[in-house]
């Protein structure tokens, strides 16, 4: 984990590469959850048996569980301290470029785009791409968009 001493030392940061968090494993449990939370409970998810004869032979995370794996690998990837607040302010653009199946293992690049000065303290924006183990297509590119409040 890349720990920065405050915000000015993580504002230098930026169009640098910060860290690769660790694999995580994408567990029918985990797809079960997030589809109980959020009343998604779309076949291709929640149902095995019928997944096996879907397209992909098997069921597939939701495209939004992957993406809020977002908030693990930035908690994985780098610390800023000397904050009062971190805060999830967006995302600027998401894909999806390939799914994640079932019992697959996902990790996040992170790169730090840019830190802007706003009233509360500094908005960042970070890019994010996490990698399926096995893939030449990520699972997920996001620019994800953050405020820190010292």
């Amino acid at each position: 984990m890349k720990v920065f001493a405050g915000i000015e030392e993580f504002e230098a940061a930026v169009g640098t590469q910060l860290g690769t968090s660790e694999w995580i494993e994408v567990t029918q449990q985990m797809i079960d959850d997030f589809a109980d939370a959020t009343h998604d409970h779309q076949w291709i998810h929640v149902d095995p048996e019928r997944a096996k004869d879907g397209p992909f032979g098997t069921t597939i995370a939701h495209g939004y569980l992957t993406l809020s794996l977002v908030s693990a690998i930035f908690a994985q990837v780098y610390k800023v301290e000397q904050l009062k607040l971190g805060l999830n302010y967006g995302s600027n653009k998401v894909r999806f470029p390939t799914v994640v199946p079932v019992n697959s293992r996902v990790r996040g690049h992170v790169e730090l785009i840019s830190v802007a000065t706003i009233p509360m303290g500094r908005q960042a924006i970070s890019k994010v791409t996490i990698e399926l183990e096995g893939s030449e297509k990520p699972a997920c590119v996001a620019e994800i968009v953050s405020v820190l409040v010292p």
